[in-house]
């Protein structure tokens, strides 16, 4: 079964180095508080041209997003909608900046 962490640490890098656009566009720190089996926390950053995740949280971010690694990898296999997990309070942006989501959706999809 995937895992946050094979989604963070793998395929967000896989998808950057194919579309670094996507990097320059959200250009920002993210953390990742990912809860339960196969959470944990790492930071996105952003604003480097390569070497984009580490484990733990780094740096002054500009969003946190929190959300267990169940409800992450429903959500990024497609099985639960962002918006309605947000409105669940499964998905939850600290703060909540839905232009800057809005464009991590792009290299979480």
């Amino acid at each position: 079964m995937t895992t946050a962490k094979e989604i963070i640490e793998t395929e967000i890098p896989q998808k950057l180095t194919a579309k670094p656009e996507l990097a320059k566009e959200v250009n920002a720190i993210i953390h990742f508080d990912v809860s339960g089996d196969g959470g944990g926390k790492w930071t996105l950053d952003l604003t480097k041209d390569a070497g984009w995740v580490s484990a733990g949280h780094e740096g002054a971010s500009k969003m946190t997003i929190l959300v267990s690694n169940d409800d992450f990898v429903k959500i990024k296999n497609k099985t639960l909608n962002p918006q309605m997990a947000a409105m669940q309070g499964k998905l939850k942006f600290k703060p909540m900046d839905m232009g800057l989501a809005m464009k991590l959706a792009k290299i979480l999809g």
